[in-house]
């Protein structure tokens, strides 16, 4: 497909030389952006009061505990695709009201339960599986709908910001959980998530520019507006390359969340005190690398930002293999794992979502982000397989090195495209009969 020939099918195209305005003075974005705040919020603290009231209220045992991590997760791989088909059928506002509605009576039957004893592990596997369907929808259509509300040519600009929010929430959240489930109780604790989405709700039926209806062809079918999706990516070099690469860096990421934890316990020696610790200085780096990622991009290009990311992450990961023990140097590599790694990822992946949103035709954005971030979810899943057999088979050193060769191999492949050239929007796949 010659991509120099496209149709711009959404509005603010990105023009060379100019900057967008400030996006602190979209007022319909900052509804968007004080919604979801409050939601983030409140999302990163049920999800810890979720784990607290398992073991805590229900005394949960280990497999009960995986059992829930399954029921959180897997809907997310089962229902991605039909959710991006849903979203460029439908207006994506309502359907990210309608998300948030579903997750307000969903999380609070939780308190409502336990308040007249009649709360049992089977209910929250049924709300965490529901739950996880109804978010899948809102992540896929909020991507959708970004771009239609601030213009592809402030797309980075908004990614930014949102991402900035998530890190401040990411610090701050974990902590205030365990103090709320202490004063108040886990129950009470969901009951401000379940309160959080009724903020984001309103502040979305607050916004205020209008929403076409998407055209949808009278013989569509599902399975065939997935296979289009499949085809907008396959057709475009550059999301072929971002999917590609994604899906090698998805896997480094699969083996890192399998192996860390035992890596700093087992074999560097570490209690697990020390490991929170390390942590918030990720949040705090990844607040860093929001707030850097559209002088990044603007600098470099977007698509050198991603590879300078990606690479970046494999770095940190690098750090990690050069440990030994629990000394203060282990330490700084930690840290220093967490500080370019987070920073840097969050440069990678703001980037990345930027790209796709300015590339991916309006009307096919939904499969498209549905697409990526079924392959995501996947090859995370390939990923943690591959760090068991890899830490089992050498040790988990190995497995943490291995990561680290994937990562610059997703790095390379991104290299290898042409992504910054002319970033606009490619003519929508059509469907074969």
């Amino acid at each position: 497909m010659d991509n120099s020939t496209a149709k711009l099918d959404s509005p603010g195209v990105a023009m060379p030389g100019v900057k967008p305005p400030s996006l602190f003075w979209h007022a319909d974005f900052l509804k968007l952006w004080t919604g979801e705040t409050i939601s983030e919020f409140g999302s990163k603290v049920g999800g810890v009061a979720v784990s607290f009231l398992a073991v805590i209220a229900l005394h949960a045992t280990p497999a009960q505990m995986a059992a829930l991590a399954v029921w959180r997760t897997v809907p997310a791989l089962l229902f991605s695709l039909f959710a991006g088909v849903w979203v460029d059928r439908l207006r994506r506002r309502p359907l990210m009201i309608g998300a948030d509605l579903a997750n307000i009576v969903l999380l609070a039957s939780i308190p409502v339960a336990a308040a007249f004893g009649m709360l049992r592990i089977r209910q929250v596997y049924l709300v965490m599986f529901l739950t996880s369907f109804a978010d899948i929808l809102f992540s896929v259509g909020y991507r959708a709908y970004l771009p239609t509300l601030v213009g592809r040519a402030a797309i980075t600009q908004a990614n930014s910001i949102l991402s900035a929010t998530e890190a401040v929430a990411e610090m701050g959240a974990f902590g205030l959980a365990g103090w709320l489930v202490q004063w108040l109780t886990a129950p009470i604790a969901i009951a401000t998530d379940a309160v959080s989405f009724v903020f984001s709700a309103v502040f979305l039926g607050l916004i205020g520019k209008p929403e076409e209806a998407p055209v949808r062809r009278k013989d569509s079918r599902v399975a065939r507006e997935i296979l289009d999706g499949a085809r907008s990516i396959l057709d475009d070099s550059r999301l072929l390359a971002i999917a590609s690469s994604a899906t090698v860096g998805a896997i480094a990421q699969g083996i890192f969340a399998t192996v860390y934890a035992l890596y700093f316990i087992n074999v560097l020696g570490f209690r697990p005190g020390p490991l929170g610790m390390i942590y918030a200085t990720g949040g705090a780096a990844s607040f860093v690398g929001a707030a850097l990622t559209t002088r990044v991009a603007d600098r470099l290009g977007i698509g050198r930002a991603m590879a300078l990311g990606l690479a970046a992450m494999g770095l940190g990961f690098a750090l990690l293999t050069f440990a030994h023990g629990a000394g203060l140097v282990s330490i700084g590599l930690l840290v220093g794992q967490q500080l370019i790694g987070d920073s840097f990822g969050t440069i990678y992946f703001v980037s990345q979502m930027s790209l796709i949103q300015k590339i991916a035709p309006s009307r096919m954005l939904g499969r498209v982000v549905a697409g990526m971030r079924f392959l995501g979810l996947g090859a995370s899943l390939i990923g943690a397989l591959v760090g068991a057999f890899i830490g089992n088979l050498v040790g988990l050193r190995y497995a943490i090195g291995f990561g680290a060769l994937l990562l610059a191999i997703a790095a390379g492949i991104i290299m290898m495209t042409e992504l910054d050239a002319g970033a606009v929007p490619t003519a929508p796949a059509q469907a074969t009969l």
